[in-house]
């Protein structure tokens, strides 16, 4: 039986547990994040953490964030999804279908601030884009809609190429698949769809070429960009032209990338969970979709490559092994010159603006036209 010292030192701790802390203060919110690849390691998680400090919340401050990743292994996000769910975490951010799918399953409750680059709607995670309804919010490329120029692209970078294939995961999303398969028939091109369980990808790479496809299309995949190297590696050793999702591939030696800036749209999660944090409900929160794509990459030196250069209206970011020659022109913006050849493929072509940029002095930003980035 429980004596009476020992039933008050019980009722004490359960107040002080319950209360916000021993000054009085309001418990530090905790932000769960479930990722791929490790937080620290990774641009996009860096452009989140900055986007809660430009709004005023600071990691090891006045919030706290916990960080689980799957490191490439998807079998692993249900596990860690319902580990954030135990730690009572009080928003859970993710991106990628795997993720998504563990956080969606793991709470009902807890709000989940996601980005997607497919249609969520279609996807299942929300009923519309203006009213998501339930638990989840965040932000969408809807991806599937940029498939078809990224194929015009390196179809014009090569316009000898006929057949195309298309290196997908069976995590990821398969409106974009089914959306790249319909844009590569609608061009004229011959499609070849290899799909990829786990992380062993030079199968894939080796079907694709004994097949006679003349370049290869890697679909969005959380799992690919974390093995991001290995990718490029094989495209080269297959020599297979590449085209890519994230600028990522291109700073560290891929050949063409086409798509949302990631980097802005972890940024832009930010907001949504500080606005849930003040009390927002994740259902009344629209869906965003971002304004910005990047259109890095240079195009192989074969016939017409000029009118692929042309079709490109945003910053062009050229790879001459490392740094990476950063040039900002518009469609049209200049006249073409020859880079040196990298990754055993044809020289590549860049559009440099004609008109002189005014002289700065050194100290000045932005400058000239051309920048290298370190």
């Amino acid at each position: 039986m429980m004596d009476r010292r020992t039933f008050i030192a019980c009722v004490g701790g359960s107040i002080l547990a319950a209360s916000p802390n021993a000054s009085g203060q309001p418990p530090v919110p905790r932000i769960g994040v479930l990722g791929n690849g490790r937080p620290e390691e990774s641009a996009e998680w860096g452009a989140f953490r900055q986007g809660l400090r430009e709004l005023g919340w600071v990691e090891g401050q006045n919030v706290a964030i916990t960080y689980r990743a799957a490191e490439g292994k998807p079998d692993r996000f249900p596990a860690l999804a319902r580990d954030l769910v135990q730690l009572k975490v009080d928003v859970i951010v993710v991106a990628g279908p795997p993720a998504i799918h563990a956080a969606r399953d793991a709470t009902s409750t807890i709000p989940i601030v996601f980005t997607a680059l497919a249609d969520p709607v279609a996807s299942g995670y929300v009923t519309s884009l203006a009213h998501p309804g339930g638990n989840l919010t965040g932000l969408a490329s809807q991806y599937e809609e940029l498939i078809t120029k990224q194929l015009q692209l390196l179809k014009e970078a090569g316009p000898t190429v006929s057949r195309i294939a298309l290196l997908h995961h069976r995590e990821s999303w398969p409106v974009i698949l089914n959306a790249a398969e319909t844009g590569a028939r609608s061009l004229g091109l011959t499609v070849r769809t290899v799909n990829v369980d786990g992380v062993e990808f030079e199968s894939a790479f080796k079907t694709a070429r004994s097949e006679a496809v003349g370049a290869i299309h890697v679909l969005p995949s959380p799992i690919f960009n974390t093995h991001y190297r290995r990718l490029i590696e094989l495209a080269a050793k297959y020599r297979l032209p590449a085209m890519y999702e994230l600028q990522l591939f291109v700073e560290n030696g891929g050949l063409m990338s086409y798509g949302p800036s990631m980097s802005d749209m972890f940024h832009n999660m930010a907001s949504y969970v500080v606005r849930i944090l003040r009390g927002a409900k994740p259902a009344d929160l629209p869906i965003e979709r971002p304004s910005s794509v990047l259109a890095p990459g240079p195009v192989l030196s074969w016939p017409r490559r000029r009118r692929a250069l042309d079709r490109c209206d945003d910053s062009l970011d050229i790879p001459l092994d490392n740094p990476v020659l950063r040039l900002r022109a518009g469609r049209r913006a200049g006249r073409l010159e020859t880079f040196p050849s990298y990754n055993r493929f044809h020289s590549v072509y860049a559009a440099v603006p004609t008109r002189r940029a005014p002289r700065m002095p050194a100290s000045s930003a932005p400058g000239p036209s051309v920048v290298l980035a370190s």
